[in-house]
């Protein structure tokens, strides 16, 4: 089995906005090449939003050399961006937006979500891009819950979906919808208490475990808790055993190491720091664009 080389665990929460209270569970400014091509993971673990009119959620911002992958666990965002993408991502859906070359996007609560309130629970990873593609054009893929292959494991133990990449089992294989600039594969799912499943995954990528929620141990020696990841080694192995001590909810991350150089400030990730310069010139002279106004 893959050998464990670290774990890490935040319970402290920061609003983004006024909308999305989340746990930084990873970030490139502290793992660094460790963790390529994965830049960043917050984590809105379940938090009630009573009723409103108001908007709530984080406005009008630049990103560019990136992408952002929400994961809608309940609740509603709606997003919409200069590039023309745009839409309300609902639980269980996925949205996957390219920034490359230069943004600007909002992710509010949807209107409906906001008049009923409720609870709301979301996952945003950034994946970096390579440097080849950093400045290419902006991209939005809306990818809906009915569209993500679902793989219901045995003895009712949970399922897993796959968002992005291959997930082979017992020589079948599923193929993910989401469309990626490197290899990389992005699974979630849940096992139910005193449940074991094993994992294939690419023995060159970077591969993390993130759990959400509940209790595990992995490789039958790793006690983890909830709002913590496991990273492990580039071993040369390829199995990684996960067992629920309680219900649980996870995601599993693998990704092929870019191997370039990390160059980020805010909302931009580039590859030197000249390319940030140039990025927030670009951004103050207007080429990101607007946000188209609605009526």
């Amino acid at each position: 089995m893959k050998k464990i080389i670290g774990v890490y665990r935040n319970q402290n929460m920061h609003w983004v906005g006024d909308g999305f209270p989340v746990k930084n569970l990873f970030s490139y400014d502290r793992l660094g090449q460790a963790i390529s091509p994965f830049l960043l993971l917050d984590y809105a673990a379940p938090y009630h939003f009573s009723p409103t009119t108001q908007q709530h959620g984080v406005g009008s911002h630049p990103h560019r050399g990136f992408e952002t992958v929400t994961l809608a666990y309940k609740g509603e965002v709606t997003h919409k961006d200069s590039a023309g993408g745009g839409g309300t991502i609902k639980t269980g859906d996925v949205q996957w937006m390219t920034a490359g070359a230069g943004l600007v996007h909002e992710e509010f609560h949807s209107p409906e979500f906001a008049k009923s309130g409720g609870l709301f629970e979301m996952v945003q990873l950034w994946v970096n891009l390579p440097a080849a593609d950093k400045m290419t054009a902006p991209k939005y893929q809306a990818i809906a819950a009915q569209d993500i292959p679902v793989i219901e494991l045995e003895d009712d133990a949970g399922y897993i979906r796959v968002i992005a990449g291959r997930y082979i089992a017992d020589h079948a294989e599923q193929v993910g919808p989401a469309t990626t600039h490197s290899p990389v594969n992005v699974w979630d799912g849940e096992l139910k208490a005193e449940h074991v499943h094993h994992l294939h995954v690419p023995v060159d990528h970077t591969v993390l475990v993130v759990v959400l929620a509940g209790e595990m141990q992995l490789n039958g020696a790793q006690h983890v808790q909830d709002s913590s990841i496991v990273m492990f080694a580039k071993d040369g192995e390829a199995e990684i055993q996960l067992e629920a001590l309680q219900d649980s909810k996870f995601l599993v991350l693998t990704g092929q190491p870019l191997n370039e150089p990390i160059q980020g400030y805010g909302p931009f990730v580039m590859n030197s720091k000249d390319e940030i310069i140039q990025a927030f010139n670009d951004f103050n002279s207007g080429k990101f664009g607007e946000i188209p106004v609605t009526a």
